[in-house]
């Protein structure tokens, strides 16, 4: 039985496929022999190098290094070329602006997986593998998949939700679509790195059935799906031991029982020991961001001393490495830097994932769309006038034009000096005001509640565009909006009863306004044509489908840890310099693999709005469910568009019972495309282990034989068709 989710993926992906290139069909030998042609130094250099960026003047940059995140020499007598190294998943990253290149700018990560849609993702990762190559970069930090675990995580809008799922077939989609490329694509933080306040100390805590069943089955997903050829380990500890030297994550998981072939590369500053080498780490990344070289003259020392084990180890690691470059395409044919890059065509690729990941989240009295002879509109707050808001960190990404404008946030951490919120050039004024020409359309800035509302009061439509900044290395304290934010909403509001609310977030905010706003659009942070696409989206230009990834609370009070586990400690920054700080425990052994929506489910909390919900402006019906057992799940409905409008509808099949257990799980997902009048059957299969559980004694997926009670729905909170089926009993491998 196959491992993939469901068919309409499956043969979509299939078609996607980039041929094989004709001198990788045995990278395995090929690698080998390499290796066995290479001295030890040789070897040893392929397992450590610097962060090429003039931060650290100390450090001699080698020659052919472009400005990036990191550079591992190549060599040349064997036609081994070098590594070079370039964050994220959102685009190819900025780096503070010293390249001056500029970078086509996905959405967040959110917004990708607000689509539903692997064939998005897929198209996503392919544009930014192409500018990555373009650059003359053939390795992209990208593929980030951790769950989702808390809302305030400051990095969760480069990540992509809180299911296995949802969360592993986009990651693996996007990872498929950057290799196209003939590049490398990372797949991190493995694992478990789900808050940044103090992750280069904390531990985070998890039963091995938990993990096996939530974070973990999302990087197996992943990397079944994408291959990628490296996979990068995380800051923080795990159950007690740093994630990029933890044997049983490193070894037994990922390169035992997963057979993953590729290499492992430390965080940059998450190496804490020569021995990690032998514990599953095969390369040191920015090497002097760490307190020592452990695998520069140190790993050169153990080997010289005679220590089988490293001998053996420094061969496997240099094996992987090579392995991957040959596997993916970059050994025989390396990028060249000043590519071609079409900026128009790849703009448009980043409008419709903005498009598709816009979240209709309320719409009274049908409101939106906006009809175009609308007389009088105010647009308040947020940079409307300039640009849309992105996430900040590694993964910043500016366009070639540079940012539209630059918001310093500050702090005392040792990431404030890098903490300014950056807002791409795609005015939403600018592309309201071209909606509605005959309209007059004015502007205020927000900082001025008596000025907004002054100005609300004299318009037919009122629309507040809000933002909450986050960035990597930093949590966000609570799920407010920051500053004056929600006064400004709710003081709009009162002024006008035809207020909307567009957020520009980087997860989950409460709206103690609510009540008071007819409607709200979730539009994440929409890169590069952000201000297009909520345009396209308010005048119905386009019909929003997207869908939450994420469960937004009604307050931190319903989450496993209302306080943010050493938030009361002194701030830490991008990396951990000098001597290691004390751990504390951050214990996912509260809500285990019940993540999100599950979480919400076991303990009958309602939301301020569930996983997987999204309106759409038409309407559609499910129908004529039929459920067949055996080996898995095959579970078929119609869906009908039965509105006025073309419209994406994301129908959602969840496991909510199975033998002697109550557990609510996404099993299948499928964005499907429908003009009025017209329906479709659906057909999703199952991957069986959503239907099992992990046995610690066996070491084994365990389905139990039984009846499997099914939910068909918009969302995770709203049951429209339920069914069961037998399903036999089964044990599978890891």
């Amino acid at each position: 039985m196959s491992h993939r989710p469901f068919a309409y993926t499956l043969l979509a992906a299939t078609a996607l496929v980039a041929p094989v290139h004709a001198q990788t069909a045995d990278p395995d030998a090929r690698a080998a022999a390499l290796v066995g042609r290479m001295t030890v130094d040789e070897k040893l250099s392929l397992l450590h190098g610097p962060m090429p960026l003039p931060f650290f003047g100390e450090t001699p940059m080698p020659e052919g290094t472009i400005p990036g995140a990191g550079f591992i020499p190549g060599i040349a007598r064997l036609g081994v070329p070098p590594l070079k190294e370039t964050d994220a998943s959102l685009g190819v990253s900025w780096v503070g602006g010293i390249r001056e290149d500029g970078a086509t700018a996905l959405p967040s990560g959110l917004a990708l997986a607000a689509t539903f849609d692997p064939h998005l993702a897929y198209q996503g990762g392919a544009m930014v593998g192409a500018e990555t190559r373009a650059k003359g970069f053939n390795v992209l930090l990208a593929g980030g998949v951790n769950l989702v675990r808390d809302p305030r995580n400051g990095r969760n809008f480069e990540y992509l939700g809180e299911d296995p799922l949802l969360a592993g077939t986009l990651a693996g989609e996007s990872i498929r679509g950057i290799q196209s490329n003939r590049i490398i694509s990372t797949i991190k933080h493995f694992a478990f790195n789900g808050n940044e306040t103090g992750r280069n100390f904390h531990s985070t805590n998890i039963g091995e059935a938990a993990g096996r069943e939530s974070d973990l089955l999302a990087f197996q997903l992943a990397i079944e799906r994408g291959r990628p050829g490296a996979v990068m380990c995380a800051y923080n500890r795990v159950n007690d031991v740093y994630a990029c030297e933890n044997p049983a994550l490193l070894n037994d998981v990922l390169k035992r029982d997963w057979g993953y072939k590729g290499w492992v590369m430390s965080d940059w500053g998450a190496v804490h020991s020569t021995e990690a080498l032998l514990n599953g780490l095969d390369q040191q990344s920015g090497e002097q961001l760490d307190r020592e070289p452990y695998f520069g003259r140190l790993l050169s020392e153990a080997v010289s001393g005679g220590d089988a084990r490293y001998g053996a180890r420094v061969d496997d690691a240099a094996r992987r490495i090579v392995r991957s470059m040959i596997s993916t395409g970059l050994f025989d044919d390396p990028p060249q830097a000043g590519g071609a890059i079409d900026f128009d065509a790849h703009a448009q690729i980043a409008r419709r994932v903005a498009e598709r990941g816009v979240v209709l989240l309320k719409n009274e009295r049908d409101l939106l769309p906006l009809a175009r002879t609308a007389r009088n509109i105010v647009v308040i707050g947020d940079q409307a006038d300039v640009g849309v808001l992105s996430g900040g960190g590694s993964s910043q990404v500016a366009g070639p034009e540079g940012p539209a404008a630059t918001v310093r946030v500050g702090g005392e951490n040792a990431m404030g000096p890098f903490s300014n919120a950056l807002y791409h050039a795609s005015s939403p004024l600018a592309a309201i005001k071209s909606e509605a020409p005959d309209a007059t359309v004015r502007f205020a800035t927000g900082r001025y509640v008596s000025e907004a509302v002054d100005l609300a009061k004299k318009a037919d439509l009122a629309i507040v565009f809000v933002g909450q900044w986050t960035t990597e290395a930093v949590d966000v304290p609570d799920l407010s909006l920051p500053g004056n934010q929600d006064a400004l909403i709710d003081a709009v509001a009162r002024a006008n009863p035809n207020t909307i609310v567009v957020l520009q977030t980087g997860g989950p905010v409460v709206m103690p306004w609510l009540d008071r706003v007819p409607a709200v659009l979730e539009a994440w942070y929409s890169g590069a044509k952000g201000g297009e696409a909520i345009a396209d989206i308010l005048f119905g230009d386009i019909n929003p489908s997207g869908r939450l990834p994420v469960t937004f609370p009604a307050s931190v009070d319903q989450l496993p840890r209302p306080k943010i586990p050493g938030v009361d400690l002194p701030p830490t920054g991008l990396v951990a310099m000098g001597a290691p700080r004390p751990s504390f425990p951050v214990d996912y052994t509260i809500e285990g693999s019940d993540i999100g929506y599950r979480w919400f489910e076991a303990r009958g909390e309602r939301p301020l709005f569930p996983f997987g919900f999204g309106l759409s402006y038409t309407d559609f019906t499910y129908s004529d469910l039929k459920v067949e057992g055996g080996d898995t799940l095959t579970v078929s409905f119609k869906v009908a568009n039965t509105g006025d409008r073309t419209g994406v509808d994301v129908p959602q099949v969840y496991l909510s019972e199975s033998p002697d257990r109550s557990q609510q799980r996404l099993i299948g997902f499928e964005p499907v495309t429908l003009t009025p009048g017209e329906s479709r059957t659906v057909s999703l299969i199952a991957d069986r282990r959503l239907l099992a559980n992990w046995d610690v004694q066996r070491a084994q997926w365990s389905i139990r034989a039984g009846d499997y009670k099914v939910f068909v729905g918009g969302d995770a909170g709203s049951p429209i068709l339920n069914g069961q089926a037998r399903v036999r009993g089964a044990r599978l491998m890891p």
